[in-house]
């Protein structure tokens, strides 16, 4: 009489990792995203290593989380990894203000943003 077990949401070879409110707008998130999009999962983490963005740091977690995912729950080979999608959504955004002269107020947004990534295991071939 239990509930029946959630359906898988990715495909049999493939895993995912969700990272939410991360402290950067979408657009400069999604700059980083695309870096790594297509690539191989060893090639996407020295990239995300090396670059000067801030916000490299929390993707290159995300993607490493991911990769846990694969090898642990899913059982799949980290080597054959490929970073299958990679993307970006909008999250909270906090607003704040600053006096300007004449009795004005400037408006400052701090915008939250969202990464998914998803990594699919690829047979090379030879």
């Amino acid at each position: 009489m239990s509930k029946d077990k959630n359906p898988r949401r990715v495909a049999d070879n493939e895993a995912m990792a969700k990272t939410r409110m991360l402290r950067t707008s979408p657009q400069k998130l999604n700059l980083v995203a695309a870096m790594i999009r297509g690539k191989k999962v060893e090639k996407a983490l020295s990239d995300l290593t090396f670059s000067k963005k801030r916000i490299a740091g929390d993707v290159k977690k995300c993607l490493q989380s991911a990769i846990a995912n694969a090898e642990n729950n899913h059982n799949l080979d980290v080597d054959e990894l490929v970073v299958a999608e990679a993307w970006v959504g909008k999250n909270l955004i906090m607003k704040r203000g600053r006096p300007r002269a004449r009795g004005r107020f400037g408006k400052i947004v701090k915008p939250f943003s969202e990464l998914t990534i998803k990594v699919r295991q690829v047979e090379e071939q030879a």
